[in-house]
């Protein structure tokens, strides 16, 4: 993949400096900048986030949160191995969060417990669940609409939510259904 986007970014250079060689470099620099407030807009927003998550977790709610889950996670994943699940629920309330990196720790540990346990169904479903990750508060995609300078960040939300939902029931009928003919 870094090869492709080595030729495209060669490519257009390469176009871009015979048709306009005087704009190259400050297109170039301004692109750049651009990049560096894009980036600096979006490690504020993990760190805000990241934090939070850690304030959840030390204060016990992201644990009350997994617990009020469990029994759906339960019945979803078809699995009875309590740290699995709660591993799993932690997982799926940082999706929920929209919190950036936080879901893969204890999606990784919750998967390689599962496929430990030989439940193949729950690592399947976990997997399509991360993968279409229903959002409730897509706080990367607000932030990278603050960094752009959308007068309303935030307006994505329904339509985010309605998106998610959709793709994430979806996903979650394809592996019941995939899997009972298994």
């Amino acid at each position: 993949m870094n090869v492709i986007f080595a030729v495209i970014f060669l490519a257009a250079a390469i176009v871009f400096l015979v048709h306009d060689p005087e704009g190259f470099l400050p297109a170039m620099l301004a692109g750049g900048q651009k990049a560096a407030t894009v980036c600096f807009a979006l490690l504020a927003s993990y760190c805000v986030w990241l934090g939070f998550f850690k304030v959840l977790e030390k204060s016990g709610l992201s644990e009350r949160l997994a617990r009020g889950l469990y029994p759906a996670a339960r019945r979803l994943f078809r699995s009875q191995d309590r740290q699995a699940l709660a591993l799993a629920c932690q997982n799926i309330a940082a999706n929920l969060l929209g919190l950036p990196g936080a879901p893969t720790p204890p999606g990784v540990a919750a998967t390689q417990k599962f496929l430990a346990a030989g439940n193949d169904y729950a690592a399947d479903m976990l997997f399509v669940l991360n993968a279409t990750s229903l959002q409730l508060l897509p706080t990367t995609v607000i932030a990278l609409r603050a960094a752009a300078g959308s007068s309303s960040p935030a307006d994505i939300l329904a339509p985010t939510l309605l998106a998610t939902l959709v793709s994430t029931l979806a996903g979650a009928a394809l592996v019941i259904l995939t899997r009972r003919r298994a």
